[in-house]
């Protein structure tokens, strides 16, 4: 029966993928894999788990939600993680991004500043068996220097403006991602760090929680 379950939740994860994200133009393979191996419905509230893996994000406590995955596969993408960086996530929340991340780079420090978010997260690392991601509770608009530099930052609020703390923790050749914006919609945008210039590209345009 247990098997039976674990088989239904495999096949809404590759529905997932395929309908939702590889359908809409996310091709890099080792993004699409780490969205077939992580059970995104142990991220989720236990009375949304259903909706899991529906095209839409989900509330996961203390207004804050939990991305849409076609959002989260596209954030990741954009952050061209290559297997031997370290990246920042600012705002943990449920975890699942976190978990994403850290299928793909070599070691991911992500702070949240809601406690209770933090710690269930943490918890749920351990449960799970990620081992290579250092969690902190705190403000992320500081990031987390004394683990700088950083080869990507993803951050999963939306500020107003980039705070300067990440821009100087970014590292040389560094991508930062990050929904910008006071209010709906806010732009999705991509800042790289080259030859110690700024480059910013906008995405799209999407709507997230603020970042406080």
């Amino acid at each position: 029966m247990a098997g039976d379950r674990e088989k239904h939740w495999e096949d809404l994860r590759e529905q997932m993928v395929r309908r939702q994200i590889a359908a809409r133009g996310i091709g890099n393979v080792r993004v699409l894999k780490a969205l077939r191996e992580v059970p995104r419905h142990h991220f989720i509230p236990e009375g949304k788990r259903n909706s899991a893996y529906g095209d839409y994000p989900l509330p996961i406590g203390e207004g804050q939600t939990i991305s849409q995955p076609y959002i989260v596969a596209l954030m990741t993408e954009l952050c061209d993680i290559r297997g031997d960086e370290r990246v920042l996530e600012v705002g943990t929340g449920s975890g699942y991004q976190t978990a994403i991340l850290s299928c793909l780079a070599k070691e991911v420090v992500t702070i949240e500043i809601r406690e209770n978010l933090a710690a269930n997260a943490k918890v749920r690392f351990k449960e799970e068996g990620y081992s290579n991601i250092i969690t902190f509770t705190g403000d992320g608009k500081k990031g987390v220097p004394e683990y700088a530099p950083y080869d990507g930052i993803l951050v999963t609020a939306a500020p107003k403006s980039i705070p300067p703390p990440l821009l100087e923790q970014l590292a040389e050749g560094g991508v930062l991602v990050a929904p910008v914006g006071s209010s709906f919609p806010q732009r999705l945008i991509t800042i790289r760090k080259e030859f110690g210039q700024l480059h910013e590209t906008e995405i799209s345009l999407v709507q997230f929680v603020p970042l406080i």
